[in-house]
């Protein structure tokens, strides 16, 4: 008999001591028992019986033989992957560029932007990750008032001193909480990688003892041995098979933590970043960048490559705006005559407002009709900088698709920044902001849970909850997220802006707004509680975007084109 050693037995002996029927299946992530198809999204609630938007209903009727003008979209995120099988085609192409000269062809400013802009590169690299806002804000005041005493503030400096206390108590609370997390985290991935070791030992154990080839309840149940290696073996592959599916093979359960240990080894980079950089007051990534960080009228810095060095959830939202329709492989975008445009502005930390203005200033001044911005964050120190922008874009008739965030949180009583509220009180009304929906099989959680919300502040709901998009180096998988509504959204309005050119971004906005699907007083959870309310509560327009109700009320607005 091979002796794995002392070592095994000991781990395995904590494993499955420790392993009750609730730790186990805390490992192995339960199935989703909906037969769910991935691009749910797509279809449509009374066809399908899902809460999509019903975009291959509209394309199979009402825009049937239609033309279509392309539209561009801007995807103001962390890059994407422009060389991706399911992208490539529909990646902008600056023609006035000639690729890898080193000159400004076109004279927009920024050389060799063929494809788009990064503002968060410079001539040796990228900035990958950053620090939070409010550790930035932490940062600014720090050196004024941290060891100001309350009675010798001077009366001009007493507000930004209250608000000087509140950033050092958030921040200082928040960073001893990611360090928590992280330690936590670290301490859950190394017993998830224990007990998928002693897991796989125990099955090459029995499998070279016995010759077995496949492992059953059924064959462990008759495995009889007096040796403690083999009885422990035996003791903790039944623990697996009784606190999983019986009809579970134990390839598939290995396969199962391997997926749990690939996601918790990735939330731990994530905490481990956050605790380095994001909460690290003396972390400048701007000497990437090579700006003048202090002269937010800069406009031409940064540098061409729109991939960087992580372009996942840009390449997710551009999957689901325009992924080549009806090509045979991976998806099917929203938006059937569609170009997207990257500018990469959104590091892993909090996006820069300098960053965010420059972005929608380039997009604009090289075409962009439409401006995704799938990100967010709790301050705004230059608010009024990114408010210019916002208004150049409304005057130039761009429209603005945001995501509402993921922090559960009531944006009526929250900031969230970027928005569309200007500093003066003004709205501009170019601009949509977008909650998370699921594809309510339960329509109680037709909300996703994590979605931020707002009778006020938030436009209307749509598809964020697994949905299933393209992935970097050809590959696709289904991501959760506010993010991904606002891509949903600007599909549907791109599709609206081909078939119906005459339409203005306002007109578009108002016609999204006006035409979700409603649900009659439908109960449903808020988000992150058990507390059940209208769903006509928790946004403006009390609905679901949805293409086919959208492209009919266009059609009713638009002098172009009438569809039947």
């Amino acid at each position: 008999m091979k002796k794995i050693g002392v070592t095994f037995i000991n781990l395995l002996i904590v494993s499955v001591i420790t392993a009750n029927a609730q730790s186990v299946r805390t490992y192995i992530p339960e199935k989703d028992s909906t037969d769910i198809r991935e691009e749910w999204f797509l279809l449509d609630p009374e066809t399908d019986q899902v809460e999509g938007v019903s975009v291959e209903k509209t394309y199979n009727t009402l825009l049937k033989d239609k033309p279509s003008r392309t539209v561009l979209v801007a995807v103001m995120d962390s890059g994407i992957d422009i060389d991706h099988e399911d992208l490539k085609d529909i990646i902008w192409v600056n023609e006035d560029e000639v690729a890898g000269n080193g000159i400004d062809d076109d004279k927009n400013g920024y050389i060799d932007d063929t494809h788009g802009w990064n503002f968060i590169g410079g001539r040796n690299g990228n900035v990958e990750a950053d620090t939070y806002e409010l550790t930035r804000e932490y940062a600014r005041l720090r050196p004024k008032y941290e060891n100001a005493e309350r009675g010798k503030i001077r009366r001009k400096d007493r507000a930004e001193y209250e608000y000087w206390q509140t950033i050092k108590a958030r921040f200082e609370s928040y960073k001893a909480k990611s360090e928590n997390d992280y330690t936590t985290c670290q301490q859950q991935l190394e017993s998830y990688e224990s007990f998928y070791k002693n897991l796989k030992a125990s099955i090459e154990l029995l499998q070279t003892t016995y010759g077995l080839e496949d492992i059953t309840p059924v064959t462990v149940d008759t495995l009889q041995t007096e040796d403690t290696e083999l009885q422990l073996a035996v003791y903790f592959i039944k623990v697996i098979f009784d606190n999983t599916a019986k009809e579970a093979t134990l390839d598939e359960v290995l396969s199962e933590f391997g997926y749990v240990i690939d996601h918790n080894s990735t939330v731990c980079d994530n905490y481990k970043s956050a605790v380095e950089i994001g909460y690290n007051p003396e972390y400048d990534s701007r000497a990437i960048v090579g700006d003048n960080y202090g002269d937010t009228d800069q406009r031409y810095y940064g540098n061409n490559d729109v991939e960087g060095p992580d372009p996942s959830h840009g390449t997710n939202v551009a999957g689901i705006i325009g992924a080549v329709r009806n090509n045979g492989i991976g998806i099917d975008g929203i938006a059937d005559n569609v170009r997207i445009m990257p500018v990469r502005v959104v590091p892993n930390g909090d996006e820069r407002d300098k960053d965010i203005a420059n972005g929608i200033y380039y997009a604009i001044d090289n075409g962009a009709q439409i401006i995704n911005m799938s990100f967010g964050k709790g301050y705004s120190p230059q608010k009024d900088v990114v408010d210019k922008a916002v208004q150049y874009a409304e005057s130039k008739g761009v429209l603005i698709v945001h995501s509402a965030g993921n922090d559960k949180d009531n944006n009526d009583l929250d900031d969230s920044f970027p928005t569309r509220y200007y500093q003066n009180g003004k709205e501009a009304k170019n601009w949509l902001e977008v909650g998370a929906s699921s594809s309510g099989v339960d329509s109680a959680d037709l909300i996703g849970y994590f979605s931020n919300y707002g009778k006020k502040t938030v436009d209307f709901f749509a598809p964020g909850v697994d949905i299933f998009s393209t992935d970097p180096d050809n590959n696709y998988d289904s991501v959760d997220g506010t993010s991904f509504s606002s891509p949903v959204t600007s599909g549907v309005a791109a599709m609206l802006m081909s078939y119906f050119p005459d339409l203005t971004a306002n007109q578009i906005r108002d016609i999204l707004r006006e035409s979700t699907r409603k649900f009659d007083g439908l109960k449903v959870r808020k988000p992150d509680t058990q507390e059940e309310v209208r769903f006509d509560q928790l946004c403006i327009a009390g609905g679901i975007v949805n293409a086919y109700e959208a492209v009919r009320l266009a059609a009713r607005i638009s002098s172009d084109k009438k569809v039947e």
